[in-house]
Parts: C-alpha cells; sequence; structure tokens
C-alpha cells in the first residue's frame, strides 16, 4: 500500500473516533427542554415529577406519566404549586418521627 494512502487513512480513522466526534454541538447541549407547557394534566396519570433548572432556560417541570409519555407543566399554575406543598409537608412529617 502506498504510504500516502496508509498516512490519510489513519488520520481519517483519527478523526472519526477521537472523543470530540461524539460530542453534541452547544446548541443542541443548551437546548431548553420545554417548548411548550399544559396547565391541566389529571394528577392520576402522573408517575413521576422532575424539576430542570439551567442557566439558558426558565424553571422547568417535567411530568412522566403511566402512559410514559412525558409533559411539560407550568411552573405558575396553582394547583402544582398546591401538589408541591403537599408532597413537602408529607416529607417534613417522616422526617420528624
Amino acid at each position: 500500500m502506498d504510504s500516502k494512502v496508509l498516512a490519510l487513512v489513519a488520520l481519517l480513522a483519527v478523526i472519526i473516533w477521537s472523543p470530540e466526534a461524539d460530542a453534541k454541538p452547544i446548541s443542541l447541549v443548551e437546548r431548553c427542554w420545554c417548548r411548550s407547557t399544559l396547565n391541566t394534566v389529571p394528577q392520576r396519570s402522573i408517575r413521576e415529577i422532575k424539576f430542570l433548572h439551567t442557566p439558558s432556560c426558565p424553571f422547568q417541570v417535567i411530568a412522566k406519566l403511566k402512559n410514559n409519555r412525558e409533559v411539560c407543566i407550568n411552573p405558575k399554575t396553582k394547583w402544582l404549586q398546591q401538589y408541591l406543598k403537599n408532597a413537602i409537608s408529607k416529607i417534613k412529617k417522616k422526617r420528624s418521627k
């Protein structure tokens, strides 16, 4: 094999398998997860709630539903704020026992 071809193949291999090739562009890493939010979600269908806060995005509340769908909930809705207050008070009661 010609030495120039061998050098080119080696260079391409290094470029393809370098760690930087797997890195995501900044625009995808810092993108907000929630583009739109819902005001109403049936509380019985919520399996799990996650909270995300990043420097480039506002506070985000993501609910995973029992059907494995994930939806964004408006964090300013009254029912969600009451839901969180109840959850916090339950945690405080368990810790005080």
